[in-house]
């Protein structure tokens, strides 16, 4: 519009198109994840793997996958650090 201001159905056109792009990178993001795992379907899995493995998508999609089982997150407290310990030979007599 000339006067600057917005029309009443910008809004819906903008959400519109913002939604499609989401919907079109999560699609690519779960198809790259099928490649890797060598399948031909993308599965429920492979959707909860594109959305979580995306920092973006993380944040604005809260919702949980049916069927998208758990991801895979190991916090860094958790890990090793000092892997000496843990090997089999000091552990022997």
């Amino acid at each position: 519009m000339a006067d600057g201001k917005a029309g009443k159905d910008s809004g819906k056109a903008n959400t519109k198109a913002l939604s499609h792009l989401q919907r079109a990178k999560v699609l690519e993001l779960a198809g790259n994840a099928s490649e890797d795992l060598k399948v031909k379907c993308i599965t429920p899995r492979h959707l909860q793997l594109a959305i979580r493995g995306d920092e973006e998508l993380d944040s604005l999609i809260k919702a949980t996958v049916a069927g998208g089982d758990v991801s895979p997150h190991i916090h860094k407290s958790l890990g090793r650090e000092d892997t000496e310990d843990f090997s089999p030979k000091g552990n022997q007599p």
